[in-house]
């Protein structure tokens, strides 16, 4: 029985109301396109010596392989991601109602070795790495092997934009804290490709659900239910979107969308009310 099969089972045996928007159909068709295909665990990028075989006697009208998978001619600089190598990391349960066909909330982070952050005016002004979005309902950053990784803010023509920076070679993950007291769902993008399957994102897409006050760590492209394939920087020619679509356009940005839970308030019991609750002083006024 393969993870498909046991998770369609496992969902089945537990029962439940209902997946709301994301029907059984539509997690069934989620898991199998994490199970198979170019995005699937049984996906290998081919390695450059791969895509310059030739394949055979061709016609006037096909395409030979060496040129369908061959670099481009000049090397977009600067980083991107690409498939890295395997890591352990349950999807957990998908069910969740959405309160609104839209999110509440859409943030981006823009990524980058120092040389490209510089050349892209995006060294203005230094911050924390972790910011709140969505409103305030939940908190993110981009965290490296060793810590969170540099992280900016510089104001462009939309307003400011939050800036990371990487190396070549290094993993990275997206941390998403649950500030709120109830679950919200995340849809995460990498490279303008959804991290449950690899495809191109759309905020309509299924997301990651977090519960109250938890932090979910996306650390990969999903694979399998079990694991992950690493996010790790690599050049633009060898990203994960150069490899699996030929198309590098939106390299170098994470995004997230958020949506609250349907019959949910998020905004009842946020952080400031519950401090400001718990240091209400009994005698504020001085005799």
């Amino acid at each position: 029985m393969n993870w498909l099969t046991q998770t369609m089972t496992a969902l089945r045996t537990r029962g439940g109301s209902g997946f709301g928007w994301v029907s059984v159909a539509a997690t069934a068709w989620l898991l199998a396109s994490c199970a198979s295909g170019p995005a699937g665990s049984n996906y290998q990028p081919a390695s450059p010596e791969a895509r310059s075989i030739k394949s055979g006697p061709r016609s006037d009208n096909s395409v030979d392989s060496s040129e369908a998978f061959a670099k481009p001619a000049k090397e977009r600089p600067g980083l991107a991601t690409t498939w890295g190598k395997s890591v352990k990391a349950p999807m957990g349960d998908l069910r969740f109602t959405r309160a609104s066909n839209a999110p509440v909330g859409v943030d981006a982070i823009f990524y980058n070795n120092r040389e490209g952050l510089e050349a892209m005016d995006a060294m203005d002004m230094k911050v924390d790495a972790i910011q709140t979005a969505a409103g305030g309902i939940i908190e993110w950053g981009i965290k490296g092997g060793i810590g969170y990784l540099p992280a900016y803010k510089s104001y462009t023509t939309g307003g400011y934009r939050r800036f990371a920076q990487g190396a070549h070679g290094g993993q990275y993950s997206i941390v998403i804290k649950n500030r709120c007291k109830s679950r919200v769902q995340v849809v995460a993008s990498v490279d303008g490709l959804d991290v449950l399957d690899g495809k191109p994102a759309s905020v309509s897409r299924p997301g990651y659900v977090i519960d109250p006050g938890k932090t979910l760590e996306i650390k990969g492209f999903r694979t399998s239910y079990d694991a992950v394939s690493a996010f790790q920087f690599s050049s633009v020619s060898e990203s994960y979107a150069n490899l699996r679509h030929g198309n590098t356009r939106n390299v170098g940005v994470v995004g997230i969308a958020v949506y609250t839970e349907k019959g949910f308030d998020p905004w009842t019991w946020m952080p400031g009310e519950v401090k400001q609750r718990s240091t209400a002083n009994p005698f504020a006024t001085a005799p």
